[in-house]
């Protein structure tokens, strides 16, 4: 389901995602319809604007916490034209599954795009490496002193909600590598095995500062 209040831009996501395969269920131009539609067809994953009619402010981010309230079986993923960490802050501070947080211009990648929406549906996370960026700059505190540089780097790609795998490759790194890595982080940050796959998700809210 897509709510984007940008004709051309909604034609466009429309068209996009039904070319790899999706099937849009409704796509509506405000957050009041994006709710009613939502009701009525129960989608696996909600794609919406963060400003969106009437007041051009927060409908569509306040929206997308009422659905993950209401119907918390639906992934949502936030656009946004521009970074607003308060708005991402307030999405990654509920139930993190099925959550990502992208700037418009990313759509312009299609693979990469797609590839985001489709770890939101399967219940993984998304997050712009700009909103990470922002997000770390909010800190008034630093939460992670323990752990090295190549640490944090597989920190931050883990926040944007890359695999183990996809970590590997942006820092030319073995996966066993990455493996000890985020053994380590979940070491430093205090986080026991007793926290089984919660723990990447509570790491990564450590990092952010939003958990």
């Amino acid at each position: 389901m897509i709510a984007e209040d940008s004709v051309l831009l909604r034609v466009g996501l429309v068209k996009v995602l039904e070319a790899v395969g999706f099937e849009v269920a409704a796509a509506v131009g405000d957050a009041e319809a994006l709710l009613t539609a939502v009701e009525q067809h129960a989608p696996q994953v909600v794609v919406t604007d963060v400003r969106m009619p009437p007041g051009f402010t927060d409908e569509g981010v306040r929206a997308a916490l009422m659905i993950r309230r209401q119907w918390p079986q639906t992934a949502v993923l936030l656009l946004s034209q521009y970074v607003e960490e308060r708005y991402a802050a307030d999405l990654l501070s509920g139930n993190t599954s099925g959550v990502g947080y992208l700037l418009k211009e990313r759509v312009a990648n299609v693979d990469d795009f797609v590839d985001a929406l489709q770890r939101v549906a399967e219940g993984g996370t998304a997050l712009d490496p700009e909103v990470v960026a922002q997000l770390l700059l909010r800190r008034h505190r630093d939460p992670l002193e323990r752990l090295t540089p190549r640490e944090r780097d597989v920190l931050a790609l883990m926040a944007e909600g890359r695999s183990n795998t996809a970590v590997a490759e942006s820092l030319v790194i073995s996966d066993s590598a990455v493996a000890k890595h985020i053994n380590s982080i979940f070491t430093k940050l205090d986080l026991s095995p007793a926290d089984a796959t919660h723990r990447r998700v509570l790491a990564v809210l450590r990092f952010l500062e939003v958990g």
